[in-house]
């Protein structure tokens, strides 16, 4: 069973959506001992870095993100999901993120030409091809929408890079933690294919 975690934020029903034509089972739930029961755990989402936080605070799911991940069940991040693990955002300079991971999210610089948020598909580089990306080709195309990115602390755990404006962290893998600032939901047969790659771990 896949829990998705459910703290108010927007995006999860897609998420759902996606995996259940994976033909998994999947719940939408904040009880920690059904997300402490899952095989795998989800934390999407869209918004605001210091909103998001609050509400993972105010419902309890931030010490069960903890001994979710320090277990070692395999949990994935997807866009706002990867950036509230990192410390920190200059969305919301005045609140800690997660700390399950370091580094740190920054908002995309302008640039001539470029519209923020970064809205739309973009291809990805693999400086380690992580075990999200098993059975893709070569820069595949994913679905993007953000106006912060990640400057992971320590770039060993890349797995994935986009240009826009900058050079972006678009995924990391250390260990059982796996997380995305795309949305493999939105993005066709190559996010179903990464949403498998996660079901399989």
């Amino acid at each position: 069973m896949i829990a998705i975690i459910d703290y108010d934020a927007g995006n999860i029903k897609s998420v759902e959506k996606a995996l259940k034509l994976l033909k998994q089972e999947v719940v939408i739930t904040r009880d920690r001992d059904t997300i402490l029961g899952a095989d795998k755990v989800i934390l999407p989402g869209v918004g605001a870095f210091g909103d998001a936080m609050g509400k993972l605070r105010e419902y309890g799911l931030e010490e069960v993100i903890r001994e979710v991940t320090g277990r070692g069940t395999p949990f994935l991040g997807i866009c706002l999901g990867l950036q509230l693990l990192f410390e920190r955002s200059d969305e919301s300079p005045e609140v800690k993120g997660l700390g399950i991971l370091k580094g740190e999210i920054v908002r995309i610089p302008e640039s001539p030409g470029l519209k923020i948020p970064h809205m739309g598909w973009n291809s990805l580089d693999f400086p380690k091809k992580g075990r999200l990306f098993r059975n893709l080709s070569e820069e595949p195309y994913v679905y993007f929408v953000h106006s912060y990115y990640l400057r992971a602390e320590d770039e060993s755990i890349v797995t994935a890079t986009t240009e826009y404006s900058t050079h972006i962290h678009a995924s990391v893998e250390q260990g059982n933690i796996f997380a995305c600032q795309f949305h493999p939901e939105k993005s066709s047969d190559v996010g179903l294919q990464i949403l498998q790659n996660f079901v399989a771990i």
